[in-house]
């Protein structure tokens, strides 16, 4: 009866995660779907087949020697970097991906649901073999990944069209609120757990805990703000050079970096791109899609830092609930601080905005990624990039935890990323 529970309640799990991505894509137009607009994003077609081949290729092929793929092509096309499966088509030309047309990839879809319902029905009377439920759940959690970069990367695409046209024109929008000074929460000096435990789902990087000594440290009252950063930029910001790393000068530089992305000025006024379009710049919500480079530099100009990502998970890890304005509340872009007292603690750790820590993605102490070509899934980006925590707007809520590590390449600024400040002890 507890199987038989377990494999109703993954299979439920399935088809929300399923149905989910595809209200995401129904905004777009087909043509929307197969556009690339830079090396870093994807076409939402290939975010829509290549989940349905994570599936096909990890769960269907492994359990069923006999499985007849849909389309023996779509193995290559469609694998993203899993070197151990085999060939990939590259990833800068998958805009090229004209064929197959997105009435394939949905039939491709349908093929793979109609066959994975089947394995998940708990009619079958059938234990699932040994292995499978975790990774049916690890690709539920990758297509909850791929949500977000639907988003994501829709997003850069319209906003490369000079016609600036929205994902969806409705999306709600929330009133005008007060900016709160800043305030700073202190914590002492001493060694902390980190990283996650328990039987419920995390990813391979997340794990082992393990202990960390922290030195005293004082976290942010919230995420920085537009008006804020706008001060900084009106400050000269981008041109001091004292304020920038030398990687992100020479990047800032060279991209000719003058204001976050999507920010832009139109007969003087700072207009900015969302999913409903382009719009007024509002000062009062959290400044987003800065890059590491920035995130620093605004650090360093408020005689600040950014945290580390032991400290931030030490203070979200006092959050009782996981809670904010993710991709559930439909507004699809940052919202301001909610009122509140903010000496009871840091508000908007959760959804908004992912902040930048000043952490360096690497393994954990004891970290083993798994055997086989699921163990490429994390292990082997472990260089050059940074950590982020927290989660955005555009990422659903069941994804997120305090020990969640998310990691982008310190450049990067098409994700939802924002600005969480810290200071050493007092």
């Amino acid at each position: 009866m507890g199987s038989e529970s377990a494999t109703h309640s993954l299979g439920e799990q399935y088809r929300e995660v399923r149905a989910t991505t595809s209200r995401l894509r129904e905004p777009l137009s087909e043509e929307d779907c197969t556009v690339q607009s830079m090396e870093d994003a994807s076409p939402a077609k290939w975010h829509l087949a290549h989940t349905s081949w994570f599936f096909e290729t990890f769960v269907l092929e492994a359990i069923d020697p006999n499985y007849r793929c849909f389309h023996p092509e779509f193995r290559v096309l469609f694998n993203s970097y899993y070197n151990s499966v085999g060939d990939q088509h590259p990833r800068p030309r998958r805009g090229l991906l004209s064929r197959p047309p997105l009435h394939d990839v949905l039939r491709y879809r349908e093929h793979v649901d109609e066959q994975m319902m089947h394995l998940l029905d708990p009619r079958r009377n059938e234990p699932l073999p040994a292995g499978i439920a975790d990774v049916i759940e690890l690709g539920l959690h990758h297509e909850q990944q791929h949500q977000e970069l639907i988003l994501t990367d829709a997003k850069h695409m319209l906003s490369c069209n000079p016609l600036r046209p929205a994902y969806h024109r409705d999306l709600p929008s929330t009133a005008p609120a007060e900016v709160k000074p800043l305030r700073w929460h202190w914590r002492e000096a001493g060694t902390r757990w980190i990283g996650h435990e328990g039987s419920d789902f995390s990813f391979d990087n997340e794990r082992p805990r393990h202990r960390v000594f922290l030195d005293s440290f004082e976290f942010a009252s919230r995420p920085v703000v537009n008006g804020e950063y706008l001060a900084f930029m009106e400050d000269g910001g981008y041109q001091r050079p004292e304020l920038w790393l030398s990687d992100g000068r020479a990047t800032s530089l060279d991209k000719d970096w003058n204001a976050p992305l999507y920010w832009e000025k139109r007969d003087g006024v700072w207009m900015v791109m969302t999913l409903a379009g382009l719009r007024k710049l509002r000062l009062d919500e959290p400044v987003c899609h800065v890059s590491y480079f920035e995130a620093d530099a605004y650090a360093t100009w408020v005689c600040a830092r950014l945290p580390n990502e032991a400290e931030w998970e030490v203070m979200a890890s006092e959050v009782p609930e996981v809670e904010g304005n993710f991709i559930e509340n439909g507004l699809l872009h940052p919202v301001p601080t909610p009122a509140g007292d903010p000496e009871s603690g840091p508000a908007q750790l959760f959804g908004d905005v992912w902040e930048w820590t000043q952490s360096a993605y690497g393994s954990y102490p004891g970290f083993s990624p798994p055997e086989g070509a699921l163990g490429e899934y994390n292990g082997k980006f472990m260089c050059s990039q940074m950590v982020l925590r927290g989660g955005s707007c555009a990422t659903p809520r069941s994804h997120i935890r305090a020990t969640y590590r998310n990691f982008f390449y310190p450049a990067s600024r098409w994700q939802f990323s924002g600005i969480r400040l810290a200071r050493d002890g007092r």
